[in-house]
């Protein structure tokens, strides 16, 4: 077999911000129904424990003050520089996805110029003209798209060396009477990916996406607070999870079959499913209903390890920071090993769904 040219991941990284929010903590929110914008007549106690029972959330991290996205990203970028050993210089490319851009407390305002990625390249005193910069807009499906297009350009032979970031502070844009308020975190990860000849496939296999923009783009959107007292030109993202429920095990299993199928695999050959932490029982639900369509029975706990419980939903950073906690024997009962097949999938905003094949080196 003739060699060819493979995106491989050589490093990553995260950052898990400092502050720590419990459930607890949202005890003396007021909650208001987004069916009618009135307050709910139940205790927040009730509230929260069907919150918990739905998305497995006991906590998550939050951004101090003067952080921003780019912040977190930098952090993450940093540990996975450090982690490949490689010179910061030699990169020739990096992608961020995000959501939001650099929000301060203060403004609540998304600040998107310069990019996440210029201001990443910045902090990281990186001057060489030649290193691009640019952001991933997909929801918290943009890093995985941001890998595909990394793998676009190291496979038309464009760029051997870049970093791929995931970073996001959504906790800055819940709306604070809005119980989905809960599910959202902050966090970033990264990984260095480099281009490497093989005669047998390794790294990036395949990748397969969709984007349903006509019939279910409104199932995530920017809105006013549920609270009518509320300053309503402030804008806060509004998610009808049971839709978003439906959409994601409707056509999730299917995205990743078809990236399994480019890849001329099954289910059987995969190690891990790194999916996007949003809610525990729709990922299960997703896992089972992929296995299903393999025929297969069983727990999802060995293939599916899940970091919801403690870290939330951190939208973009979700999966690459799944992938580094594993690859640093930080997520107990998992590891990744030489060889090992993984799917990397998302879904989100948009809507958009992606699925990468990746073949650890």
């Amino acid at each position: 077999m003739a060699k060819e040219i493979f995106t491989t991941i050589i490093g990553s990284g995260s950052y898990i911000p400092e502050i720590l929010i419990k459930n607890s903590d949202y005890l003396n929110h007021e909650f208001y129904d987004p069916k009618d914008n009135q307050k709910f007549n139940k205790d927040n106690e009730e509230i929260i424990e069907k919150f918990k029972e739905i998305t497995n959330i006991d906590e998550r991290r939050w951004a101090k003050d003067d952080q921003v996205t780019s912040d977190l990203g930098t952090l993450a970028a940093l540990d996975a520089i450090n982690s490949s050993g490689i010179d910061p210089e030699s990169l020739e490319f990096i992608i961020v996805g995000h959501n939001f851009g650099d929000m301060e407390k203060s403004t609540q305002r998304s600040n998107l110029i310069p990019n996440v990625a210029a201001r990443v390249k910045q902090r990281m005193n990186l001057v060489k003209p030649s290193i691009i910069a640019f952001d991933v807009l997909a929801g918290c499906p943009g890093w995985v798209q941001a890998m595909i297009v990394a793998d676009a350009f190291i496979k038309s032979g464009t760029y051997k060396r870049g970093m791929v970031i995931g970073a996001d502070v959504n906790s800055r844009v819940g709306d604070p009477h809005d119980r989905d308020l809960m599910i959202f975190a902050d966090g970033a990860g990264a990984v260095i990916v480099e281009a490497k000849e093989s005669d047998t496939p390794v790294g990036i296999l395949s990748h397969a996406a969709r984007t349903d923009a006509v019939d279910w783009a409104e199932l995530l959107v920017q809105g006013p607070s549920l609270n009518p007292d509320f300053d309503q030109t402030q804008r806060f993202i509004r998610m009808q999870g049971q839709k978003v429920y439906v959409y994601a095990l409707q056509h999730v299993p299917g995205v990743a079959k078809e990236a399994l199928k480019k890849a001329h695999l099954e289910l059987a050959d995969i190690k891990k499913v790194l999916i996007h932490q949003a809610n525990q029982k729709m990922d299960e639900a997703i896992c089972q209903r992929l296995m299903k369509l393999y025929k297969m029975k069983g727990s999802t706990e060995d293939i599916m390890p899940m970091t919801i419980n403690e870290l939330g939903n951190t939208s973009a950073a979700t999966i690459p920071t799944l992938y580094d906690l594993i690859k640093k024997g930080k997520l107990a009962g998992h590891e990744i090993n030489s060889g090992d097949n993984i799917i990397f999938t998302s879904v989100g905003a948009g809507m958009h769904i992606n699925a990468i094949i990746y073949r650890e080196p």
